[in-house]
């Protein structure tokens, strides 16, 4: 069963994107919600991800038509929403993103047509089938409206948030918390019932291995910034006790 796994690009810089690319990772999320990215910044980091051989996807802040259909344009083959918590906002985000007649998304040629390389009716036809709508679910609300989300044609794949998530029950920062494991659990059942693909981020091993077991083929493995930390710090670790 093949299995893809990707990373949360929290340092801004293209060239960290290629190199996670090149390291093997199947998808990137750019982050447009927490971070001060400007247009180019985020431009050159989807042509980084592209010459790296991963997914460029971008979280965009909040379901923005204008602003997910520029990030389409710029090269983008999946729009991340935080925090959706109704059908409305699956809807919105499903026609920002898709050409008519199943949205409501204006054509432009440029990077996305190879510069006229493909014809814009194909080009058309592609996007609608390809581009990813992948809503978060980071509330008790989106839990609750996840199975009307799910039954909204052009929904993807789901990602957990689980910190939000425990923020809004509130447990504080706790995202191995039981009562968020158990909400995750049950946001991959509504997913799994609905046809749709789920994406664990575990945060132990336990969550790794239960995911394993539930075949789950998508997986977020955190944040580049937190890998990063890591090894730099066990590097660290390693060379101080030699």
């Amino acid at each position: 069963m093949s299995r893809y796994i990707g990373l949360l690009n929290s340092l801004p810089a293209p060239l960290l994107c290629e190199m996670i690319g090149r390291a093997g990772y199947d998808f990137i999320v750019l982050d447009l919600e927490h971070l001060l990215v400007t247009p180019d910044q985020l431009q050159h980091a989807i042509r980084a991800c592209e010459l790296g051989g991963c997914e460029p996807w971008v979280r965009v802040p909040e379901v923005d038509v204008k602003l997910i259909g520029r990030v389409l344009d710029a090269g983008a083959k999946g729009i991340v929403i935080p925090r959706l918590e109704t059908v409305d906002e699956a809807m919105r985000a499903v026609s920002a993103a898709r050409f008519p007649p199943l949205g409501r998304r204006g054509i432009t040629g440029g990077r996305v047509t190879g510069f006229g390389q493909i014809g814009l009716n194909e080009y058309i036809k592609t996007a609608n089938r390809q581009i990813r709508v992948i809503p978060m679910i980071e509330s008790a609300a989106g839990v609750a409206a996840l199975s009307e989300i799910l039954a909204v044609p052009g929904i993807s794949m789901v990602l957990e948030g689980a910190l939000d998530l425990a923020l809004d029950l509130g447990l504080g920062p706790n995202p191995t918390h039981p009562d968020v494991w158990t909400a995750l659990q049950r946001i991959a059942e509504r997913c799994r019932a609905a046809g749709v693909a789920f994406c664990a981020n575990p945060r132990n091993d336990e969550q790794r291995e239960h995911w394993e077991k539930q075949g789950i083929t998508w997986w977020l493995a955190g944040e580049d910034r937190g890998v990063l930390q890591a090894a730099l710090r066990n590097h660290l670790s390693v060379l101080r006790k030699n």
